[in-house]
């Protein structure tokens, strides 16, 4: 099946096939107002989550969120691994959730970058000093709150505490590029970093490495799940992708849809997905066992 072309028209995800969702291995989703619903998990998602794994499919958040943040995500949810920073960094539960303390997160978390140490530390330097540029020369702007949790990547906050018009989003983005970063936006935060990867290649590198599967040659038996333009590349890519219905506020923005929107909107979008891929292989709507952690 081949990806959306741009520009497509957005379908509901009650058309999604049957025999299409049936036939799903696993699920690829970003975080924030996707999985999150006023910065918090709802309940209803994670119970989804954990009836998606219960189901056998993977499940794998990708976000660009700093791996600090995401530690206890990954340890906690009924997640194989968490993505973070845009795909620098992941991830990896070393236990059976629920069985070790919660703050114990280093014992419960094995850490891997696609980038070596010695490329980290140049990177950090360079990206510090266009963070202050970012901060001198663009009225208004501030680091992102989790910014200390951050190793591969800096962070602009235009809509998580504070307000930025997209012109001044616009600026931001641009002065990064001009830095030669890499630089995209979530529903929160100005992304911006120096490497090749992204949400794509992380999610290409954490398929390979925790199952030894090629994303690309089985496209079509993988969903994501996202709510806003740094989801583009994934839209883009996946034949079977679907936007939370929070995504309104971003589709002028965007050059590359997601095949299907949901009804719900953030943890509520995410749940109406799980549920369809459960009703498909005919474990019912599943959503209202416990999540495990």
């Amino acid at each position: 099946m081949n990806p959306p072309a741009p520009g497509h028209r957005l379908q509901p995800l009650s058309t999604w096939p049957e025999a299409e969702r049936r036939g799903i291995v696993g699920v690829l989703t970003d975080i924030d107002d996707t999985l999150t619903t006023e910065g918090a998990i709802t309940p209803d998602a994670l119970a989804a989550l954990g009836a998606l794994q219960a189901a056998g499919l993977h499940v794998v958040p990708i976000t660009g969120r700093p791996v600090g943040w995401s530690a206890t995500f990954a340890a906690t949810w009924p997640v194989d691994a968490v993505v973070a920073e845009n795909g620098a960094v992941a991830l990896l539960p070393t236990h059976e959730k629920g069985l070790k303390p919660r703050c114990d997160l280093g014992s419960l978390l094995s850490k891997i970058y696609q980038q070596d140490s010695a490329t980290r530390s140049a990177n950090f330097a360079r990206m510090q000093a266009v963070a202050r540029r970012v901060l001198r020369e663009v009225p208004g702007t501030a680091l992102a709150t989790d910014s200390p949790g951050r190793e591969t990547d800096i962070a602009i906050d235009h809509s998580e505490f504070a307000r930025l018009p997209p012109e001044t989003i616009a600026r931001v983005v641009a002065l990064l590029r001009s830095e030669g970063m890499n630089a995209t936006v979530s529903s929160i935060h100005i992304n911006g970093w120096y490497g090749e990867h992204d949400k794509l290649a992380g999610a290409r590198w954490i398929v390979r490495t925790l199952w030894q599967r090629d994303l690309d040659a089985e496209i079509g038996r993988w969903v994501y799940v996202g709510d806003s333009s740094n989801d583009q590349t994934m839209f883009e890519r996946f034949p079977h992708s679907v936007g939370v219905a929070n995504i309104a506020r971003f589709l002028p923005m965007l050059e590359h849809l997601p095949r299907y929107l949901s009804r719900g909107a953030r943890g509520a979008g995410f749940a109406e997905v799980a549920a369809a891929l459960l009703q498909a292989r005919g474990d019912g709507p599943g959503l209202s066992r416990s999540a495990p952690g």
